[in-house]
């Protein structure tokens, strides 16, 4: 007696069929290991990139970008700002150059300072106190837009007794027009020196491109991807080996 079992022509292409989608199973799975291995090497190149080109640039700037990864399904890794970064101008700036938008500092003085003259931008002056970054000190910034804005009073200089009491506060204010000093906002101390701590200016600063986003992150992609992929397929037949 004897029996004999065949593999018949369908079956062999069944077969195939589920060979190949476990191939391109794994495929894909290794691919998405490459590319999600990728893209921390993407964010380290900016980081390195704005260390560089910055002056000291805060933890908000150098953590304003995450990576939205890769799945099987969806073999692409996006590079994109943070929401929180992504609302304010700084690195579109930086990266494309020209002039800035205003920032919430600017807007609110321009919409709520009773003040004769233009108000449309604003930087430090050499009286500002600045962080460890370069930036005025938030305290300090609050502390003079609630003092403009708070003792504002447009019947304040109309006698030499009113204006005599005023120089004597400490605090800040903005010179009156006509005034011999310029425009911006100063601080007056208690022994009445006073220093200014920001410039008005009528026109946005202008801003040279600097952080070369795109044409960095695809020299990484590039360069890093193929060794990536090399590592995740090596990986993926040392898994299906065992």
């Amino acid at each position: 007696m004897k029996i004999d079992f065949a593999i018949t022509p369908q079956s062999l292409r069944d077969f195939q069929r589920a060979v190949d989608r476990l191939v391109e199973r794994d495929a894909k799975i290794a691919s998405t290991w490459a590319l999600n291995d990728t893209a921390p090497k993407v964010i380290s190149h900016l980081q390195e990139r704005m260390r560089l080109v910055f002056d000291r640039p805060t933890p908000f700037a150098l953590n304003a970008f995450r990576i939205r990864g890769a799945r099987p399904t969806d073999l692409t890794i996006t590079v994109m700002e943070r929401p929180s970064a992504d609302r304010r101008h700084f690195l579109k700036v930086e990266e494309a150059g020209g002039a800035r938008p205003q920032t919430g500092t600017e807007r609110a003085l321009q919409y709520n300072l009773k003040y004769g003259g233009a108000v449309s931008f604003g930087v430090p002056a050499s009286g500002a106190k600045l962080n460890q970054y370069g930036n005025w000190q938030a305290g300090e910034r609050n502390q003079a837009m609630s003092g403009v804005q708070a003792r504002h009073d447009p019947k304040m200089n109309t006698t030499k007794e009113s204006r005599k009491r005023y120089r004597k506060r400490a605090g800040y204010f903005v010179p009156r027009d006509g005034s011999k000093l310029s425009k911006g906002i100063w601080k007056r101390d208690g022994d009445g020196d006073i220093t200014k701590v920001m410039h008005f200016l009528d026109r946005a600063p202008r801003y040279t491109p600097l952080l070369g986003f795109y044409d960095g992150v695809e020299k990484v992609y590039r360069d890093e991807l193929p060794k990536q992929i090399r590592r995740a397929f090596e990986k993926m037949i040392a898994r299906r080996s065992k």
